[in-house]
């Protein structure tokens, strides 16, 4: 992550702000998987891919093991996954909700 300066942080966050309106207002999956592909690295799109993969697996309670067993994930990225699930700033639960269409 970069070092920013208090004028480059504002900057950020403004910047962090805009590419979340962007990607709430892109409704279709097709036209999401060309906006990943031009904004994102393919490592980067697999890295997202793979923290995305664990979290329905986490959240029906499936032992870090399993999840790497199936998935391969690493057990080291599946914490954070978890961590963030239980302790982060709600987006995974969010998400989660309206991809299962239940409480999670």
């Amino acid at each position: 992550m970069k070092r920013r300066d208090v004028g480059e942080a504002a900057w950020a966050e403004r910047s962090h702000d805009q590419l979340a309106t962007v990607l709430a207002r892109i409704e279709d999956a097709q036209t999401m998987a060309a906006f990943l592909d031009d904004l994102c690295t393919p490592a980067e799109i697999e890295a997202m891919a793979d923290r995305w993969s664990v979290v329905p697996l986490l959240a029906t309670g499936t032992p870090y093991r399993t999840i790497h067993d199936r998935t391969g994930v690493s057990v080291t990225t599946i914490g954070r996954v978890a961590r963030c699930l239980d302790h982060g700033s709600g987006g995974y639960r969010a998400a989660l909700e309206r991809h299962t269409g239940a409480s999670a």
